[in-house]
């Protein structure tokens, strides 16, 4: 069983000296990357999951460390793809780091883990979804989030058995739209999305794909208008949901709700920026900080952890989600009694953590493909100006509501 269940925070085990890979450590350190978009215009979120593997690194410091040394945390700014790649090579070599923890964005990670794989070097990710980047065969990429299917899953799920009783409608009488962005992060959503709808026989009238540096998303509204749609399943960006509010407020429409999937839907910011419109807006996420702690035990010493360390509340869940993994994957390379790339795998794939048991209330247990079984995203929605969780129950913390933007539909 995983130490993590059992420690709290700011507390640890004691660590087991060991003798780990000699290009891993210099002196009493040992050095990890942390692969990010900390410049350019993912580094909110970029900076905001680092925060969580910080703090991660710092509770198990301050416990002793791992494998007898002080953990040392490595940057590298993932800002695109070429950049990425360059930034894991450096990592892995002139840093000489033990494994590489990142990424936040599906693009960079699917990127870094091809290099991190070639030169077997165990790869831990903690924020991107798509699920190609566990499906490739890889040995040594392992995921601790959810994946974009069960997004899909979670979205379809709250058309059916929240929304839909909400506004004593059959499932299949709700006509449902999807829209994304055309990166990989959309493209999986939305394609594992059609795939559920089709599956629980539901009804899709559209499916609209965007530039994700679009600059007006105008005509996408009117398309979805044109069909009478009743609910948008919506995968995108901050920039992308300031715009595409933008444009339902221009049209003087909007649909019965908006369902997100994470990313800008869970920022603060994007609801203040959008307004009143945004109350009652759905997302699909990670686990957010209004959540029943005894699903997610822990949560709430978190936040405090993070006010004392930042001097703010935490901005999205992001730092939750990577604290968690980070945990799970340093009691792993601490079982491993070493960093060989096999005795870290063989570690991972033991590992044994019960759902509810951790401050996300996901569990851990990795299959052959290095993914996380035991991570799901929650349903939550915007109430009076911050993200409360609605469903499933044992983790809401309040009522769903079946309407957006104040009264009407």
């Amino acid at each position: 069983m995983s130490a993590i269940r059992r420690r709290p925070l700011l507390a640890g085990l004691c660590a087991t000296v060991a003798t780990p890979r000699i290009a891993a450590a210099q002196g009493s350190e040992i050095r990890f990357g942390a692969l990010y978009p900390f410049s350019g215009a993912q580094a909110l979120f970029g900076d905001e999951s680092f925060r969580g593997l910080e703090i991660a690194a710092e509770e198990r410091n301050a416990a002793g460390g791992v494998l007898g040394r002080q953990v040392r945390l490595i940057r590298g700014d993932a800002v695109d793809q070429a950049q990425t790649i360059a930034e894991v090579r450096r990592l892995m070599g002139a840093e000489r780091t033990a494994a590489v923890f990142g990424t936040y964005a599906s693009p960079l990670s699917f990127a870094a883990t091809q290099v991190s794989e070639l030169q077997g070097i165990p790869y831990f990710e903690m924020g991107a979804i798509s699920d190609p980047i566990t499906e490739r065969g890889f040995r040594y990429v392992f995921r601790s989030c959810p994946r974009a299917s069960d997004f899909a899953a979670a979205t379809l799920v709250a058309v059916q058995d929240v929304l839909a009783p909400l506004h004593n409608a059959d499932p299949r009488s709700l006509r449902i739209a999807i829209l994304h962005e055309d990166g990989l992060y959309g493209q999986t959503v939305s394609g594992f999305q059609e795939q559920q709808i089709r599956a629980r026989g539901l009804n899709q009238v559209e499916k609209l794909a965007y530039a994700a540096r679009s600059v007006d998303l105008s005509s996408a509204v009117q398309r979805l208008r044109a069909v009478n749609t009743d609910v948008v399943l919506h995968t995108g960006t901050q920039n992308d949901i300031v715009l595409f509010f933008r444009g339902l407020q221009e049209a003087g429409w909007r649909p019965r709700m908006v369902i997100g999937a994470g990313a800008g839907y869970s920022l603060t910011d994007t609801a203040r920026t959008v307004g009143a419109a945004f109350e009652g807006v759905m997302n699909v996420d990670f686990t957010q900080f209004a959540v029943n702690e005894q699903f997610a035990p822990g949560v709430s010493q978190f936040v405090e952890l993070y006010k004392r360390r930042y001097g703010s509340d935490p901005r999205s869940g992001h730092s939750l989600a990577n604290f968690v993994g980070a945990r799970i994957f340093l009691d792993a390379v601490q079982r491993a009694n070493g960093t060989d790339k096999d005795r870290i795998r063989a570690a991972v794939l033991a590992t044994d953590v019960a759902e509810g048991t951790t401050p996300t209330g996901w569990g851990a247990r990795f299959d052959e493909k290095g993914q996380n079984m035991r991570a799901r995203p929650f349903l939550l929605q915007w109430q009076g100006g911050r993200q409360v969780t609605v469903f499933p129950e044992q983790a809401a913390v309040a009522q769903p509501r079946g309407q957006m933007g104040g009264s009407g539909g």
